[in-house]
């Protein structure tokens, strides 16, 4: 006779001997120790990989990767053009392999976009006299793929050729790991730049109050502080070398809790603007060819700023029920507050007899991230469905070389190819590379649509 099989782990649990297992009480100073604890092993994780300094390095790119992926030239010839050329970098190793730092591929791409074929895309279109393109990656829910999905983005577009900065809106800081930033606190973040934009309004606030003979609004010691900063001041270059990040930190979660004290204060303030006026202020547009928003996993104020600054609005999900629920949700709360925003504006604007105010976005694209086609296909085709030209067409899959790229604090283009199988390797990047193909398209042809416009109302104002 069979023995009789044991009782699930949850039955006869003694309460005597699990009191006994108990530690004393926890008051909140074992919260300061665990912090600690975690700060130490983050730095230790963040730091693998690293120069023996702690700071991070891009690594090198070998003549394969640079002919297949970065300067569509074949390998002979990129040879032969290397001979020609002994000013050009020549890479370092032995032989026919060598490998060559991104600044000297970014050189290498300059002459070939000189000499070379006029029928090769050497550089990536960029219209002249445009701004930035910025794209925002957001949702609601945490754990999609929102900052690795940015990450790989900005990396993408910096391979392509593009200058791009990064800002980190998130106060957990992953984009900033990821990109090797040193944040001491909120005053190295994105904050200074809302306190300034506030700071501004309330000084013309003020002008308006003393001219009618009232008294001034309180102005304290943050906002005088940030009139002294500019967003150059925040910016930092990282290992990457047409890579800039603004970074984060802890401290900046606190705009959440100040941003709307200062809308109580003065009511008047597009406080949806801040962001966008403090780079826009600065010129921060015109230094840069993209730059990417990585966003908190919530719609905060500082989420709110990222989207009214962006263009393009990207937002991960994986295909899964609740990641499908929650971003349905995320839309839907999207509308409400952005439509709310625009009532209440144009409210005013029409009782003073100023044009109305909307927010638009070039495009708007939901990404489907962690993709396994032998059990998501059903799902991802109802998301689809249902989301329509609200989807991108690829799904990121999840690939082994994803999932270690993640455990490494490193994006994939980060990684070297030799510790990966060379299929490996090919399949991890193409589910990036397509990513970004997508991505781009939109930014092409908005960039595209922009200077149609532009030189059409060049003509008209000729015309007039």
């Amino acid at each position: 006779m069979a023995g009789k099989e044991p009782l699930p782990p949850y039955f006869s649990i003694d309460p005597a001997r699990a009191a006994k297992r108990l530690s004393e009480p926890i008051g909140t100073a074992r919260f300061a120790k665990a912090a600690a604890f975690a700060a130490r092993g983050r730095q230790d994780l963040a730091e693998r990989g690293y120069a023996p300094d702690g700071r991070k390095r891009l690594r090198r790119f070998s003549t394969w990767e640079v002919c297949r992926y970065l300067i569509p030239v074949a390998t002979a010839h990129f040879r032969r053009v290397l001979r020609k050329f002994p000013d050009l970098p020549q890479g370092t190793g032995e032989g026919n392999s060598k490998w060559f730092t991104l600044d000297e591929v970014l050189r290498l791409r300059d002459h070939f976009a000189t000499e070379g074929a006029a029928d090769r895309e050497y550089r990536p279109w960029r219209p002249k006299g445009l701004p930035a393109k910025t794209i925002a990656v957001a949702n609601f829910k945490g754990g999609v793929g929102k900052t690795s999905t940015a990450a790989h983005l900005a990396m993408s577009a910096a391979l392509d050729g593009y200058k791009v900065l990064v800002i980190d809106l998130d106060s957990q800081g992953s984009m900033t790991s990821i990109m090797g930033g040193q944040v001491p606190d909120e005053w190295s973040t994105a904050f200074p730049l809302l306190a300034k934009d506030y700071a501004l309004a309330l000084q013309g606030e003020n002008r308006v109050r003393e001219a009618a003979g009232q008294a001034p609004l309180p102005f304290d010691e943050t906002l005088t502080e940030a009139l002294k900063i500019g967003a150059r001041d925040l910016i930092q270059p990282t290992h990457w070398p047409n890579i800039d990040l603004l970074g984060a930190q802890l401290n900046l979660y606190w705009a959440e809790f100040q941003v709307p004290v200062w809308r109580m204060g003065l009511r008047s303030w597009p406080l949806w603007d801040a962001l966008a006026n403090g780079l826009s202020h600065d010129g921060i547009f015109d230094d840069y060819d993209l730059i990417f928003l990585d966003t908190p996993p919530a719609l905060g104020y500082l989420t709110i700023n990222a989207l009214a600054a962006a263009d393009i609005l990207l937002v991960p999900l994986g295909a899964t029920f609740l990641e499908f629920d929650s971003t349905g949700r995320f839309f839907d709360m999207l509308y409400s507050t952005f439509a709310s925003v625009e009532d209440g504006e144009n409210k005013a604007r029409r009782r003073d007899g100023l044009p109305e105010m909307r927010f638009e976005w070039d495009a708007v694209r939901a990404i489907i991230t962690r993709f396994e086609a032998g059990q998501q296909t059903d799902l991802a085709n109802v998301i689809q469905a249902y989301f329509g030209d609200f989807m991108t067409t690829y799904r990121q899959e999840l690939t082994a070389m994803v999932g270690q790229a993640g455990e490494q604090v490193n994006g994939i283009y980060e990684a070297d190819y030799r510790e990966f199988n060379r299929d490996t390797y090919v399949r991890g990047r193409e589910t990036f590379d397509r990513t970004w193909a997508e991505v781009k398209e939109l930014i092409l042809g908005a960039w595209w649509r922009d200077l149609k416009m532009a030189e059409a109302e060049g003509k008209d104002g000729q015309d007039g």
